[in-house]
Formats: structure tokens, C-alpha cells, sequence
């Protein structure tokens, strides 16, 4: 063989074995960080406690000099009651609670303090918030009046139930209100889900109908069926929407949740509309929505204690992870830790 060509093909061996040595020593590449987990109830760096701040800063308003106070005494107990009402907790939530921390005995306001926290975790620790998928696919029928930010909240539920492993698609079935298809379309492209909508003014029961159909055929095990928001007092609608749920129930044998989006902001005012939605669905689980914008942030003990119907999810914040699974005593350390 030609010297040349012999020596070229030394030279070639050398180097092709240097670079394989090479690419051997060479640290791999770790893997990207895992992506936080959407059911963590908090974020890093954006606690619940901050996402509360505004209740939180009402309360201390009230609550700080008393629970700086050495001794207790009977205007103790009234201001006590009367900033938990203020906080919207409800007046006779309120007074179950000062009636309790009472009981209790404590023998300064810092005693007091870790009283009332501990009566509000046990108030609220009764209560089963989590989500019963059992049918296949299973079925969220998610209901609530106009502005309340169901159509984010079912969102962040998809984006949610996706990463804890679920398929998921989504039913439009509010035919009314004009883009409103489309505005869900737009959060399903975000998410990444399929979504089902019908023409303008179809029966939304037919919607919800097709849209179980296609969960079957694609073999998704869940699909969210949103609803044209509406005002609890038109009993027209409140109809309509006990039609979609029937036809739903006998397409899947049951509705596995039905949540009420209630807008955390407006209080108890949101009571009357959850009575009635309700009565006419069968309510399961309440998602309250904006949270972080209100300082009335007590109204979940209050709304809960008034229907009997759990807390699932709060809303605090735009992202999607800012639709949050609802924990009793991170929620109560938010409000009433200094």
C-alpha cells in the first residue's frame, strides 16, 4: 500500500478515536428541570399567603392589636366577630367561631390567634374536595353566571387534569353568547386539548351530547362541558341548563362534577346564585375565582358553611397555575399568620 495512503488512514483512525474518547468524558447533558406540578398549591417565590395579601392586610388591620393584647376581655370577643365579618366570613360563621375560640379558653391574643387557626382548619377539614372521576370518559359540567372566569377556570382544570396524567377534551356548550366558542377554542389551542362546539343558538344539550360522543371515539377519559353563563333568577335557563344535565347523566350513566364558578369578589352576594344553581343541577364542588383581588377572602368559609358544598378550587392569579386545589389550614395560615 502507498505510504501516503497508509499513513492518511493512521492519521484518520487517530482522530476519529480522539473525538469518540472525547464525546465519552464529556458530561451529558442533564435533563431539563421536571415542570412544577399544577396541584402544588403554591408556586415558588408566589405563596398563597402573598396571593391573599389584600384579606390578609384587612384582617391585620383589625386583628393585629388584638392578638398583640396581653389580656381578654368582652370587647375582645366583639371586635373579634366583627372583623371576621368583615373578612366575609359570615355572621353566623363568625359567631361560631368566637364561640368556639371561647371554649378554648386562651389566655392572651397569641393564644387566641392559634385558636381561631386551629377551629377554622377543623370548621373546614370535614369536607371530601376531591375530584370523583369514576365513569369513562368522566364528565365536569362546569356552571356559573356571566364574569366569573369559568371559561379560564375549566382552562387551568384541563391544563391541571393533563399533567396529573388525564385526556381531556372540551365541550362548548354555550351557543348564546356570540365568540364565546371561540374564546374557549383559543384556551384549548393554549392547553392543547381538543374542544367540540356547535352553530350559534343549537340546543346546548346537543353539544354536551357530542361532545361525550367524541371523548368516547378519541378515547379520552374526561371531558369538561362548558355552559352559557347566566342569571340565577331566569328560570328559562336555569331549564336549560337541568336539560343539558339530564342528557349528560344518560349518556354517562352521571355527571361526575358538576362545579359551580363563583367570583370570589363579589362576597356573599354569589350565595342566592349558588342556591339556585343548585337546586336546578346538583352543584358538587365550588371553584371561587379571583381570590387575590378581594379582601373578602373569608367568603369560602361562608359559602361553604351555607350550601354544604365544598371548596375545590380557588382562583388567585392569571397563570395557569393560579387555579389551585383549595387546602384548609395553607388557606388559613394565609389569612391570619402576621
Amino acid at each position: 500500500m502507498d505510504p501516503i495512503v497508509l499513513a492518511l488512514i493512521v492519521v484518520a483512525i487517530l482522530v476519529i478515536g480522539a473525538i469518540a474518547i472525547a464525546v465519552a468524558r464529556r458530561p451529558s447533558t442533564p435533563p431539563p428541570p421536571p415542570a412544577p406540578s399544577p396541584t402544588t398549591a403554591v408556586t415558588e417565590g408566589r405563596t398563597l399567603r402573598n396571593r391573599l395579601s389584600k384579606t390578609r392586610r384587612a384582617l391585620a388591620a383589625n386583628l393585629g392589636s388584638l392578638f398583640g393584647q396581653d389580656r381578654i376581655d368582652a370587647d375582645f370577643w366583639q371586635e373579634l366577630e366583627d372583623s371576621l365579618v368583615a373578612a366575609d366570613v359570615g355572621v353566623a360563621t363568625a359567631s361560631e367561631l368566637v364561640e368556639r375560640v371561647r371554649r378554648d379558653n386562651p389566655a392572651d391574643g397569641a393564644a387566641a390567634r392559634t385558636a381561631l387557626e386551629n377551629e377554622l382548619v377543623d370548621l373546614l377539614s370535614e369536607a371530601d374536595r376531591g375530584l370523583h372521576l369514576t365513569n369513562t370518559p368522566a364528565v365536569i359540567l362546569v356552571v356559573g353566571v356571566n364574569g366569573t372566569g369559568k371559561t379560564t377556570s375549566i382552562a387551568k382544570l384541563a391544563w391541571q387534569l393533563q399533567h396529573d396524567g388525564h385526556s381531556v377534551i372540551l365541550g362548548a356548550a354555550d351557543t348564546f353568547r356570540a365568540a364565546a366558542d371561540e374564546q374557549l377554542r383559543t384556551w384549548a389551542d393554549r392547553v392543547g386539548v381538543d374542544v367540540v362546539t356547535g352553530q350559534q343558538g343549537a340546543d346546548p344539550a346537543s353539544v354536551a351530547f357530542d361532545a361525550h360522543a367524541r371523548a368516547g371515539d378519541q378515547g379520552c377519559d374526561v371531558v369538561i362541558v362548558d355552559t352559557a353563563g347566566r342569571l340565577h333568577s331566569k328560570s328559562n335557563l336555569m331549564d336549560e341548563l337541568g336539560k343539558v344535565a339530564r342528557v349528560l347523566r344518560r349518556e354517562a350513566g352521571d355527571v361526575d362534577e358538576v362545579l359551580l364558578v363563583l367570583d370570589g369578589t363579589t362576597g356573599q352576594n354569589g350565595l342566592a346564585q349558588a342556591h339556585s344553581f343548585t337546586d336546578a343541577v346538583g352543584v358538587t364542588g365550588l371553584i371561587l375565582t379571583k381570590l387575590d383581588g378581594t379582601a373578602r377572602g373569608g367568603v369560602a368559609v361562608a359559602v361553604e358553611r351555607d350550601l354544604e358544598v365544598p371548596v375545590k378550587f380557588i382562583g388567585v392569579g392569571e397563570g395557569m397555575d393560579d387555579l389551585i386545589p383549595f387546602e384548609p389550614r395553607q388557606y388559613v395560615e394565609a389569612l391570619l399568620e402576621p
